[in-house]
């Protein structure tokens, strides 16, 4: 943690759009060098144009790839295309449609030359695939989400809406990096000009009415402030206050690329991200003016709430007060429809889905794995401990099948309105009745072999039968859920349980762990998590 944390940027901190954007153009990839390669995150690919890690070639080549994806799986319809607010945006988005329109695909992007958040593209794939066309739709998704302002992202979306699943994605970058190394011979490209438009954002706010109860919310006469954080969320906002006669105001509505008008992050980054307190420092100052204050990352795909009482939200309490209201408040929904969390959020979801006799669907990290129940109402919610969450419309029907920020945030006002009181005050009850756990993420050094073993780790293989002074219960190596693999480790007693899972892109794992018997069990949780871990992949 930074002593600058939490304070204004300064222009030492702002990154120089003019190296960023000729970098993007000049500097070429060598995928020999591992940190030039096309890689798929849980989020698409990201990087850097400084780095050699997000260029012109990069974006040509996985275009091209997800070009040559589409058509080996038959999918012929539309492509719907979307950036956010990042510098990397907009010349990766140009790229991106230089390559569809060369390769005859029928692309449709903003009729308003807007910024696209990520839940209005995913909502207008499955809207286009449930209008009984004869094709099928996917996208793309231009947007690194809440990484610091030198980032670029890109991620696609199939046919369902969701994020990609690994098999898509590893076939894409492969393939990718193959065209790189080839020096782009196969990459067909033309001039972006004959493409179509579509109204990503009327179509998004006007569909919002099937999901959101705005007339409880104008009725108690609510006081909202949202903040875009200078994402892509930002017109959207003033359109749903416009649309529902909402008293919503629009806290910043500025866009610059270089988020200079943001407080640093807990390591002295710029980094666009709703759930830290840091980065939300100056929106915070604001909480008492608003009986709701809520913020957005980049693509507004995850959710900030802020309470005047309660102030910034920890996601997983506000998971666990909107899951207790949805489903007493969705009667649209089928009666076994499960509640879904990762495998590393608060166990008082747990708790809550026992009390309303729902069953539980625990999944691995990663919003993909949400897809299938969504679609076919089998998942009333999904949410994950890092701010990100969608549910079903009033009628039990998918919504969108990607993370939506801007639902969430709108919940909250549902959610104050109807019980007359905010979610920080539900989640005080919630303690009185569950007790109230203490949660944290801390990392541990690895080395990349040892991260490696602790990726394939099985459960079977910790000989511990403590955590903690309590007997272990559960040893977890796949997801109770779907039985997928964890990529890591879930160790369950009754009262804590902790995870580890090795870092994607640093020489950590990290632990994630909670406890029901206060800070200071949660530290013994912690310590003794690291000793059985380092104990496994030694």
């Amino acid at each position: 943690m930074t002593d600058r944390a939490g304070t204004p940027a300064t222009e030492a901190d702002l990154v120089d759009l003019d190296a960023l954007h000729e970098a993007y153009y000049s500097l070429k990839p060598d995928v020999s060098v591992p940190e030039q390669r096309v890689v798929f995150g849980t989020s698409g690919h990201r990087g850097s144009s400084l780095s050699t890690s997000f260029n012109e070639d990069h974006i040509a080549a996985t275009t091209q790839a997800i070009v040559e994806y589409r058509a080996s799986q038959g999918i012929t319809g539309p492509l719907f295309i979307g950036a956010d607010t990042h510098a990397l945006s907009r010349p990766a988005l140009t790229t991106a449609l230089g390559v569809l329109v060369g390769n005859d695909v029928r692309v449709l992007t903003d009729q308003y030359d807007d910024f696209v958040p990520t839940p209005a593209l995913s909502l207008a794939i499955i809207t286009y695939n449930n209008a009984g066309h004869d094709d099928e739709a996917d996208g793309i998704v231009v947007t690194p989400s809440h990484n610091p302002p030198a980032d670029g992202g890109f991620k696609y979306n199939p046919p369902h809406g969701g994020p990609a699943d690994s098999d898509a994605t590893s076939w894409i970058a492969n393939r990718a990096n193959e065209l790189i190394a080839d020096g782009l011979s196969d990459v067909k490209l033309a001039e972006p000009s004959a493409v179509e438009t579509y109204d990503f954002r009327k179509a998004y706010v006007d569909d919002l009415a099937n999901i959101i109860d705005f007339d409880v919310i104008k009725e108690a006469g609510l006081h909202i402030g949202a903040d875009p954080l200078g994402g892509a969320s930002v017109h959207y906002w003033q359109a749903i206050a416009d649309t529902y006669g909402l008293d919503l105001t629009v806290v910043n509505p500025e866009v610059d690329p270089t988020w200079r008008f943001m407080t640093l992050d807990w390591d002295g980054k710029i980094r666009m991200d709703p759930s830290s307190a840091n980065a939300m420092a100056s929106v915070l100052e604001h909480r008492s003016e608003y009986d709701i204050l809520t913020g957005n990352d980049a693509d507004a795909d995850r959710h900030g709430i802020v309470t005047p009482d309660g102030g910034l939200m920890n996601p997983n309490h506000y998971l666990a007060v909107a899951i207790e209201y949805l489903y007493a408040n969705r009667p649209g929904w089928k009666d076994d429809a499960a509640i879904g969390k990762t495998l590393v959020s608060s166990s008082m979801i747990d708790r809550v889905a026992e009390s309303l006799g729902r069953r539980l669907w625990e999944v691995p990290v990663g919003f993909k794995w949400f897809v299938p129940g969504l679609v076919d109402g089998s998942v009333g919610f999904g949410g994950e401990e890092s701010a990100g969450a969608s549910f079903l419309r009033f009628d039990g029907t998918a919504w969108t099948t990607d993370k939506d920020g801007i639902l969430l945030c709108l919940l909250a006002s549902e959610i104050t309105a109807k019980t007359g009181k905010t979610p920080s005050q539900l989640y005080t009850e919630l303690t009185e009745r569950f007790g109230s756990p203490a949660y944290e993420r801390v990392d541990a050094a690895a080395s990349k072999e040892q991260k490696t073993k602790l990726g394939k780790l099985d459960g079977d293989a910790i000989t511990a039968t403590e955590l903690a002074g309590e007997p272990i219960i559960a040893k977890l190596s796949s997801a109770p859920g779907n039985g997928a693999a964890v990529g890591g480790l879930k160790v369950v007693t009754e009262n804590a349980w902790f995870a580890a899972r090795p870092s994607g892109t640093e020489d950590v794992y990290k632990i994630y762990a909670e406890s029901f018997k206060g800070a200071e069990h949660l530290k013994q949780v912690q310590a003794e998590a690291k000793q059985i871990v380092d104990a496994a992949i030694a």
